[in-house]
């Protein structure tokens, strides 16, 4: 799961790519990126976050009107490899740049191909260099045998040949010199990416494209639309718009943008995020008075803050006090993107504080948006312990995660994850908690989809179904052994 963000101004663009990956740290903690470029290409980037990597003299460098901007959250590669900080970029043809969210599952079988047959030097072992060069390669084989092309229709081939080659999900923001900018998204819509548009001064259009639209009020854009699955968009340097749906399939956004990912005043795909997160905590409450009927906590604490709109709504619904009895320091990073286990159980610690008077000798439900690998609940029902909790309840938006996902969240074993190996009960001893509930399926569908007709989310994490179609037993083990050893 990564950030990315593309605009194409009339004016510079370097303070508002700063801008919108600031908007965007939550989704990637490890690296930063910017790339503009109008001849040539410039490029920004460092490991750590957005304000550690960027100052005005570096950006005063970025003197262009059209670039890229990139936060990273790995799910392929080396979390601390300097090189495979984003947007990629290469030289020919024309000169080509990408920034990526999403992961590609046959990332072994392309980098072969390209190397092997297409005599395509890799400099990393990042799949988003792999969809960068097959991304080129696409314009460099069209471009040969179609002549006098209308350039759309070369971006619209290019887009057309990576949806026939490549297995995963994958939005994407990239830039032509001397072309334009261009946005797509994989056929099947799993990773967001929306667009908006601003009128300038001489008349024409300013455009942005985004993981999510957190920034566009701040910068003027109004929102326009998302771009939808299997669609390539094509923005050109006189600001004319084009665009076309290359690949009709079942559209499969995932679900966990909306439990956990994004921001909860984001709207993706036409649903908001904080009125599915209302829906969830007001689903979970009302399974919690049939589970649990004679059980009625004295206070509800969200575990913050991507649960704080959840447990509002669950609160509200049980009749009981919503009560902020856990502050986290703003300062502290998102845990579950951290790259290795040591590093989130050390962050739980620091960055949550207990507000004792909240807690000591009363019944507390903590409401948590997902329990993964169970190490952060556990560490939270600790400091609720040592704070005096009389009892200590869990529950969470997110049914029980059994399965790995291959498409941008860095879950990929089995093992690392406790629903896969433990039963509910055990779960429930695991964190010593007094019940557990976890929100059924059925209700977190309702939560995101009842605004919209969504064909179906994409739950793979929670009932092994994949979008791309059933992954080899064989393969799934080579994904999880590579991830593995990056990790380590």
């Amino acid at each position: 799961m990564c950030g990315i963000v593309g605009i194409i101004s009339h004016n510079r663009v370097a303070a508002e790519l700063y801008e919108s990956l600031i908007h965007l740290q939550h989704r990637g903690q490890d690296s930063a990126g910017i790339l503009t470029c109008a001849t040539t290409f410039h490029k920004v980037c460092g490991t750590g976050l957005v304000r550690e990597v960027f100052n005005e003299q570096n950006l005063s460098k970025l003197d262009e009107n059209l670039g890229l901007g990139h936060v990273r959250y790995s799910t392929s590669g080396n979390a601390n490899n300097y090189e495979e900080t984003q947007p990629f970029w290469l030289n020919n043809p024309y000169g080509i740049a990408i920034a990526h969210n999403g992961n590609l599952i046959n990332q072994r079988e392309l980098t072969v191909e390209l190397q092997r047959k297409r005599y395509r030097h890799l400099n990393t072992s990042s799949d988003s260099e792999v969809l960068l060069n097959l991304f080129a390669d696409g314009f460099a084989l069209n471009k040969k045998s179609t002549g006098r092309i209308n350039f759309f229709e070369q971006v619209c081939a290019a887009v057309n040949s990576l949806h026939r080659t490549i297995q995963g999900s994958y939005s994407v923001v990239g830039m032509i010199i001397g072309k334009g900018l261009v946005a797509f998204r994989d056929p099947h819509g799993i990773r967001p990416l929306v667009y908006g548009r601003r009128r300038a001064p001489n008349g024409k259009d300013d455009y942005i494209f985004a993981s999510e639209p957190t920034m566009f009020h701040v910068l003027g854009f109004n929102e326009l639309t998302n771009v939808q699955a299997g669609e390539v968009v094509f923005v050109d340097t006189d600001g004319i718009l084009q665009k076309r749906v290359l690949s009709n399939k079942q559209f499969r956004p995932c679900v966990f943008e909306y439990i956990y990912f994004a921001r909860p005043d984001a709207t993706l795909d036409d649903v908001s995020v904080y009125r599915a997160r209302l829906r969830m905590g007001q689903n979970l409450a009302q399974q919690w008075k049939k589970e649990f009927p004679e059980t009625t906590p004295d206070i509800v604490i969200p575990a913050p803050v991507t649960s704080n709109t959840a447990a509002i709504a669950f609160a509200h619904e049980l009749g009981v006090r919503y009560s902020e009895g856990l502050y986290k320091n703003p300062f502290i990073g998102r845990t579950f993107i951290m790259p290795n286990m040591a590093e989130r159980q050390r962050s739980v610690r620091y960055k949550l504080s207990p507000q004792e008077i909240e807690i000591r000798d009363k019944k507390v439900l903590v409401l948590d948006d997902s329990i993964v690998r169970g190490t952060t609940s556990k560490e939270i029902v600790k400091i609720l312990r040592s704070s005096g909790a009389k009892e200590v309840y869990f529950a969470t938006t997110c049914p029980p995660v059994k399965y790995p996902c291959f498409y941008g969240i860095d879950m990929p074993t089995s093992t690392e994850l406790i629903a896969s190996k433990k039963t509910i009960a055990e779960i429930q001893k695991f964190l010593g908690v007094d019940k557990l509930l976890y929100q059924t399926i059925p209700d977190l569908v309702e939560a995101v989809t009842r605004d919209h007709q969504i064909d179906n989310p994409c739950m793979a994490c929670l009932y092994g179904k994949y979008p791309t179609g059933k992954i080899p037993q064989c393969v799934l083990q080579k994904l999880s052994e590579k991830r593995s050893h990056e990790r380590s």
